[in-house]
């Protein structure tokens, strides 16, 4: 059962769904992106509009190929390296601290 002081904290410590992202600063996190991609690197900057700024990131992406001879699909997972990214922000669809915030547990 969770007390009154661990309802408080929260209360202050997330006062807008974005205030998540603030406590992610310098810290890794994972971004799901449009198009089959998923970024995880660690968060340096971000503003309301959730554009970010990545260091050390690891993509993740999805490439389908068609054969054409038997119309079979197949899926293939590509990852690279990336020391430094800008992220628009209209791509985000997902942030997510990359291990769990050690908000206090009663």
């Amino acid at each position: 059962m969770y007390t009154k002081l661990y309802y408080l904290l929260l209360y202050v410590l997330f006062l807008e769904p974005i205030d998540l992202i603030r406590l992610s600063l310098d810290e890794k996190v994972n971004v799901k992106c449009r198009g089959d991609r998923e970024l995880e690197g660690i968060l340096y900057a971000y503003d309301p509009h959730m554009n970010m700024v990545l260091g050390n990131v690891k993509e993740t992406s999805q490439k389908i190929t068609i054969d054409e001879v038997t119309g079979e699909e197949s899926t293939m997972k590509v990852t690279r390296r990336i020391e430094m990214l800008f992220l628009r922000g209209d791509l985000v669809i997902l942030v997510k601290p990359a291990i769990n915030i050690g908000i206090i547990k009663a």
